[in-house]
Order: C-alpha cells, then sequence, then structure tokens
C-alpha cells in the first residue's frame, strides 16, 4: 500500500523524499529574506566571555562589579553549602534570598565567587521578576578549601554578599 491516500496523488514514498530535500534545505542556512546573525547572550564586562585564564578574586570582584559597594547580606542571604567537602568537583551549593525589595523591586541577579579557584567566578543567575522567590541552586568545583562568597543583585542596584568558608579535602579542579 504506497498510497498515503486513496484520492490523492501523493505517494508515501514521494512524501519522505520531499520531506527529507526540505530537511537538506534546512541546513544549508537561513531562508531567504530572514537574517542569520546570531548573538551571544551575554556581551560587556561582567559576561562569562571575558575571563581570562586565570584571575585573581579582586580582579573578578573589580570586574563584575565596579566600585559599587557591597553590603553585607548574611540577614538577607542563605547560603547553603557543606563545611568539608570531600570531594572538591561535587560541592553542592544553594542560595535564597529575601532581601526586603519595594515593589516592583526583585532580585536580579545571584552570582556564586570561589575566592581560590583559578577562574573565581563559579556561576551568575540571571532572574526577572515573574520568578517569585530568589532561590538557586547547583554543583561547584573547588580546587582547594576557599571562601565561597553568594553576591545578590537588586534590581535598584544593591549589592548584598555573604560568604562562608569550605574545607576541600581532595581538590576538583585538577593541576
Amino acid at each position: 500500500m504506497d498510497r498515503l491516500m486513496d484520492h490523492s496523488g501523493v505517494t508515501r514514498r514521494a512524501l519522505l523524499r520531499a520531506l527529507g530535500l526540505l530537511g537538506l534545505a534546512g541546513l544549508g542556512g537561513p531562508w531567504p529574506g530572514t537574517t542569520g546573525t546570531a548573538h551571544a547572550q551575554a556581551q560587556g564586562p561582567g559576561s562569562l566571555a571575558n575571563l581570562g585564564p586565570e584571575e585573581p578574586v579582586d580582579a573578578t570582584m573589580k570586574r563584575l562589579f565596579g566600585s559599587r559597594l557591597l553590603k553585607d547580606g548574611s540577614a538577607a542571604i542563605k547560603l547553603d553549602l557543606p563545611l568539608i567537602a570531600e570531594n572538591g568537583a561535587v560541592v553542592p551549593v544553594s542560595v535564597e534570598v529575601n532581601a526586603p525589595t519595594p515593589p516592583p523591586g526583585y532580585v536580579k541577579s545571584i552570582y556564586i565567587i570561589s575566592d581560590k579557584n583559578r577562574r573565581p567566578l563559579n556561576v551568575k543567575f540571571t532572574l526577572s521578576p515573574t520568578m517569585g522567590q530568589a532561590f538557586v541552586g547547583t554543583n561547584l568545583r573547588l580546587g582547594e578549601t576557599t571562601d565561597v562568597r553568594a553576591i545578590a543583585e537588586l534590581s535598584d542596584g544593591t549589592l548584598l554578599m555573604t560568604k562562608r568558608e569550605v574545607k576541600v579535602t581532595v581538590g576538583g579542579c585538577g593541576g
């Protein structure tokens, strides 16, 4: 039964051939009249694309926040990670921010920075007002015992920071 439908003149084989050619045409590039430009998600001083091979934590903090004041956020930020990490390759961390922000304020970004890593910025989470609660979690790679910082950037530009030391028994960043 090679006919797709009795009343149409299209065979299944012809339909599959046409779909295959259409798929190959899609691999060839954008359709005429459309643009084919792709842009990186983040460009600018705070983006991960600007990382050098190694960077001290002071340079990272200056690159990300300039001379902006970092306020004590220990009352507003809950940084949850183990005191001792037996394997530095997989260190679970979660950050919850309960900062008082007058409406329509919200937590705009959460940064996690490990002071003694070759590249101190582990991750930057960008949040939106529709997210509700500011809570993030991930796994870190830590090369040695270090302070881990959680920095929350509020929509009004306020920066809140808290940090905690993690003792690493076996480093996870390689030699």
